[in-house]
């Protein structure tokens, strides 16, 4: 195997980051053995600021990689690098500009625009309070006005796909399934055509042992239960997917996905639901 490859990558965002975060890792994601090691600048709005962050580039150079609305600290960034022989990057200006062009207008240059106090902003944080309030069948009679419902045994991921939607506006909540416990009667409430999408998340049973027993590690704990009992959870995630077939609820394998694919992956079944697909 080949040496892991370490560099410098250096985020500079008059923002909060997250941008230049996703689109750094995404990118460093195509390349095998290669780890970026991050500096990120967060709100850099003066020339002051701008200076600390052009020591600390020169004093470990690397990749720059910025989203900077203010024009003459663009520039003085890019001028500084180009001097430097460090390669920079303006994550947004290709995206900005093809906008640009399609629609006709012009951008308006506007510092964390995305972040806006409007009604998509406050239509988030109520589908965040919501998957908290409603999380590990917490409040159930409540779950009548989620968006999405995910039902399925330990350790599915189900409360971190619930925040991942809820940052995506969609009010979710989920239901754990434990063994010799009867499923809420609140699910057999649900209206099926205009109540409330309920997906059941599947898992393989090795996996789901290994991951149940990563987490017994983590916790310290050594006794051996029916939690990590090959034979056990086997018949636990068959009981399961009966119930999801019985149901006729939609499915999803979580074995090899990561939060991010499952929550994409719901996301489509809801547009599809209201038919958007």
């Amino acid at each position: 195997m080949r040496p892991s490859i370490y560099f410098n990558v250096h985020l500079v965002s008059d923002s909060t980051g997250e941008t230049l975060n996703a689109v750094m890792r995404a990118a460093a994601a195509q390349f095998e053995n290669v780890i970026p090691l991050e500096h990120n600048y967060y709100l850099v709005r003066s020339e002051r600021q701008l200076e600390r962050v052009m020591r600390d580039i020169e004093a470990a150079p690397g990749v720059v990689w910025f989203t900077i609305s203010d024009e003459a600290l663009r520039m003085k960034l890019e001028q500084f690098c180009r001097a430097k022989q460090v390669p920079v990057l303006a994550v947004l200006d290709a995206s900005i500009h093809l906008l640009s062009r399609h629609l006709g207008v012009a951008a308006t240059d506007r510092v964390a625009g995305q972040h806006a106090l409007n009604q998509e902003y406050f239509e988030r944080i109520e589908a965040i309070n919501f998957a908290l309030a409603h999380d590990d069948g917490q409040n159930l009679q409540g779950l009548i006005h989620a968006d999405v419902i995910l039902v399925g045994v330990s350790r599915t991921s189900k409360t971190p796909t619930c925040v991942y939607l809820a940052n995506r506006g969609v009010k979710a909540g989920n239901i754990p399934l434990v063994p010799g416990v009867p499923p809420p009667a609140v699910l057999d409430q649900i209206d099926p055509v205009n109540g409330p999408l309920v997906i059941g998340l599947k898992i393989g049973v090795e996996r789901l042992v290994q991951i149940r027993s990563q987490r017994l590690i983590a916790l310290n704990e050594t006794s051996t239960t029916d939690y990590t009992d090959e034979e056990a959870v086997r018949s636990e995630v068959t009981e399961a997917s009966r119930l999801f077939q019985r149901k006729k609820w939609t499915m999803i394998d979580v074995s090899r996905r990561s939060v991010e694919e499952t929550a994409a992956a719901i996301l489509n079944k809801l547009n599809e639901r209201r038919g958007q697909g």
